[in-house]
């Protein structure tokens, strides 16, 4: 009798197998539902923030002159403001992705290009400099990745002298308000503002002998132009 109750109950499982196999169209349905779901709750809203992000981008750069530019700027929220400089570094070649959040350790976005890392901090400040206090915090929070990291603290006011001064023998970038807007400028122009050495930013320097183009990888890289 026991025998026979282990047949029917093997009998039984297989029937349920069989009935589950023929319905496989109703577990694609399934999974699709749960694919579409994921779609709709977490990537959507991810592309249609890019799009607004994107159209703000076009709409405020239309802008006539660099201190209406700035003021768009200014008046972007703290997060508007990230997304804004990563898809102006993407522009400028570079992978980018935005991090930042209450927990970014003072990291807002992430850059590669050519096997290197770059961490950048965001200051959306409209009368407040940056102080030597923030870019010694930033400079904390990567300094461990030293090897094939560079730091770019960007901000839509102006650093401290004490803020420059401690950068100055230091993998940081300080782009104020000013440097901000030429970066802006060589995303909207062409390759002739794209260092042919190393693929970095030509950006407007002064020297002894006047002005001239160097490479915003330097010291690594010593490409300068003439003007």
């Amino acid at each position: 009798m026991e025998h026979l109750l282990q047949i029917n109950y093997g009998d039984f499982f297989i029937g349920i197998l069989k009935v589950l196999i023929q319905l496989w169209w109703l577990w694609l349905i399934v999974i699709g539902l749960g694919i579409l779901k994921i779609f709709i709750e977490v990537w959507l809203p991810k592309i249609i923030k890019k799009w607004e992000v994107g159209s703000r981008i076009k709409k405020g750069e239309k802008y006539r002159s660099d201190e209406d530019l700035i003021k768009w700027l200014r008046g972007l929220k703290p997060d508007d403001f990230e997304e804004y400089i990563a898809n102006l570094f993407i522009r400028l070649g570079y992978e980018a992705e935005k991090v930042g959040g209450s927990h970014d350790g003072g990291i807002d976005v992430i850059i590669k290009k050519d096997g290197e890392t770059g961490y950048i901090q965001c200051k959306k400040f409209i009368t407040r400099e940056v102080s030597v206090g923030a870019v010694r915090d930033f400079y904390g929070s990567f300094v461990g990745h030293l090897a094939t990291a560079k730091g770019y603290f960007i901000t839509t006011n102006k650093f401290t002298l004490e803020a420059i001064k401690f950068a100055e023998d230091k993998p940081i970038e300080l782009i104020d308000h000013f440097k901000l807007i030429k970066y802006i400028k060589m995303a909207n122009k062409d390759s002739e503002n794209v260092c042919p050495k190393c693929g970095g930013i030509l950006i407007e320097r002064n020297g002894k002998h006047g002005n001239f183009y160097g490479c915003s990888n330097y010291p690594k890289c010593d490409f300068t132009k003439k003007i």
